[in-house]
């Protein structure tokens, strides 16, 4: 409980930073943008404070305080009377009625997805059953070990491998200070949704000029789907029902028919903590370029510094992308006024981020890209499987696709140009795909689907304006969004009732004894399920984890695959030895992906832990 007590704490001091430098980085700005920026720059110190501590004292407590220390500073410098700093006025509610339903909507499945304890055991929801388990294990190893850059604990031997941690080390940090796991991962994603969620809608509002366009905008981004949902009707009993009872069978991701285009809250933000963390950077650092750079605002060039500083090891798509908008509004002022004032605060932005990102890509990024498999290939039209080019992106993203041109044709040249990083994001992920797995670019093409949204909103709000009728215009409107939002409202319909056990009672215990009878950094053989409650629960390293996670990752791991099948199937003690494995698990997973020989370890180890189906021998 004091642990839980000190992390509230510990935020509330971060939060107490982001908004001083809001205050001071971000001049005049009204209600809103305090909120959204406040988060941002909250959670780009939780991601960069504790970790540059991390060089010098590890991934301990020592470092955590360390960071409290500087953003305890940073608050009071914020806080300070200084002239210029005055909150400007008026109360947008659109921003009120996207931001705080969005939010809601993401916080409850982020609770109910995480480690929600129910009979006994944890449950999950569709999204999280894949991907949350590593991302735990990543966590929990990250603070129980204290290495500092981490391990990657899913794999014996093998360091981070390009991994951008941060989205990880931003929960880390609360178990040291007593936090429960559950608590520490949802800390800090409630504290930086108000940056994702209020950092696109100030982009589009910056660009439209109009909160109702904006809000319009938001909704087709976050809500937005293709025409997926007519798959699902009609044909045999059951075909519409079972959007909410099949695993992944959903109008925005149903891979039979070769829909991929899901649903950016449910499939993206819940699950993928490297999305969240990086869209609270990116979104709100769009919306300070957009002021920027095309409203001359040349004073905010370090407040967007300071959001892209920890990008690259946040998340690596996310850094990519705002160097590609960078470059092409960089492009427009050569060519509108290249005058020494006009050019320097630019140059500065790159000097700053070039000095903060180039350490992260030549330390941490570009070395696992070299060293792991199939990154950075060449490859053409994302993730379609056997469709035409443009029939794929009809029925995936649907109204918005088709009517991109027009909006584009439409808009004025301020949204235009900041569409045309959008393009070069579009352009650069159907050719080139930056990571093992082809569908991964997505983490790129909705940058560049957000600014499409934008556009056709400001199209939609130009035609409803000029038809003679209203009625017909509501009735227009009410159509378009019908059809480009059905298939997410089902998807999030799906995603609310949906829950699976991913953790049994057994398996608790089994990760709780682990976590507090043995070294942190004991080696662990276990089987290679994604389920894993030693890697999971209790931060420790196995000798090969899921497949499905180490080939995504690019990691080489046949060896150690072929060895953890080795002692389990024909065990012996210079086996074990070989590899330094301390304590071997059984449980009905390895039961039943092994023809293991139990009976060789219970003869030659010592039982240290059994409860129901999970037995742990040590070895030695």
């Amino acid at each position: 409980m004091m642990g839980n007590v000190l992390s509230l704490l510990y935020l509330g001091a971060f939060l107490a930073a982001g908004a001083g430098l809001a205050r001071r980085l971000v001049p005049h700005s009204d209600v809103q943008e305090r909120l959204v920026f406040a988060s941002a720059f909250a959670t780009a110190l939780l991601a960069g404070l504790p970790a540059l501590a991390a060089l010098v004292f590890g991934f301990t407590l020592p470092a955590a305080l360390a960071a409290l220390a500087v953003a305890a500073a940073v608050a009071g410098w914020g806080w300070l009377p200084a002239g210029g700093t005055a909150m400007g006025k008026g109360v947008e509610k659109g921003f009120w009625l996207c931001v705080l339903p969005a939010a809601a909507l993401t916080g409850w499945l982020l609770f109910t997805h995480t480690l929600y304890l129910k009979d006994g055991a944890y449950w999950c929801g569709q999204s999280t059953y894949g991907d949350l388990p590593m991302h735990l294990a990543l966590i929990q190893a990250l603070a129980q070990q204290g290495d500092f850059p981490p391990g990657f604990s899913l794999l014996a031997g093998q360091t981070v491998a390009g991994y951008h941690y941060l989205g990880e080390s931003v929960s880390a940090v609360f178990l040291l200070l007593g936090a429960g796991l559950k608590l520490a991962c949802l800390l800090p994603e409630f504290a930086a949704l108000p940056a994702v969620f209020g950092g696109a809608w100030l982009l589009a509002k910056r660009l439209l000029k109009s909160a109702g366009a904006a809000s319009l905008a938001f909704w087709l981004f976050f809500m937005g789907s293709g025409f997926g949902f007519v798959y699902f009707l009609g044909g045999e009993k059951g075909n519409f029902t079972r959007i909410f009872t099949a695993f992944y069978e959903t109008p925005t991701n149903y891979v039979e028919e070769n829909i991929r285009w899901v649903n950016p809250i449910v499939d993206l933000l819940v699950p993928q903590r490297a999305t969240l963390f990086g869209w609270a950077l990116l979104f709100p650092a769009l919306a300070l370029l957009a002021a920027f750079a095309l409203e001359n605002r040349r004073r905010l060039w370090p407040a967007i510094a300071l959001l892209a500083a920890p990008l690259p090891l946040t998340q690596t798509h996310a850094a990519l992308a705002l160097v590609l908008i960078c470059g092409v509004l960089f492009f427009r002022q050569l060519l509108t006024d290249r005058s020494r004032a006009a050019l320097f605060p630019w140059l500065a932005l790159a000097a700053v981020c070039a000095a903060v990102w180039l350490p992260q890509m030549l330390g941490e990024i570009l070395p696992g890209v070299q060293g792991g498999e199939r990154f950075l290939r060449l490859s053409f039209n994302w993730a379609n499987e056997g469709d035409n080019y443009f029939w794929f992106y009809i029925k995936n993203i649907g109204v918005v696709y088709l009517l991109l041109i027009p909006a584009f044709l439409a808009a004025d040249k301020a949204p235009r140009w900041f569409y045309g990083g959008g393009l070069a994001i579009l352009l650069l992920s159907e050719f080139v795909v930056f990571q093992p797995n082809d569908y991964d670019n997505n983490k790129l093409l909705f940058v560049w689907h957000l600014l499409g949204c934008i556009l056709v909103a400001g199209l939609l709000c130009r035609l409803a304006k000029k038809l003679p009728k209203r009625a017909a215009g509501a009735a227009l409107a009410g159509v378009l969004v019908f059809l480009a939002t059905f298939g997410s409202v089902l998807t999030v319909g799906r995603e609310l009732v949906s829950e699976y056990q991913q953790f049994s009672a057994d398996a608790i215990a089994a990760g709780e004894w682990a976590k507090e009878e043995t070294d942190p950094h004991a080696l662990f053989l276990t089987g290679t399920q994604h389920i894993n409650a030693v890697a999971s629960l209790a931060g420790r390293t196995v000798l090969c984890g899921s497949p499905s996670y180490l080939y995504y990752h690019g990691l080489n791991y046949g060896e150690q695959q072929a060895a953890a099948k080795a002692m389990y199937e024909t065990p012996s003690a210079a086996l074990l030895e070989e590899w330094g494995v301390d304590y071997v698990v059984f449980s009905g997973f390895e039961r039943s992906e092994f023809a293991a020989d139990e009976s060789w370890y219970q003869s030659n180890c010592t039982e240290v832990f059994r409860q129901g189906e999970y037995v742990i021998y040590q070895v030695g």
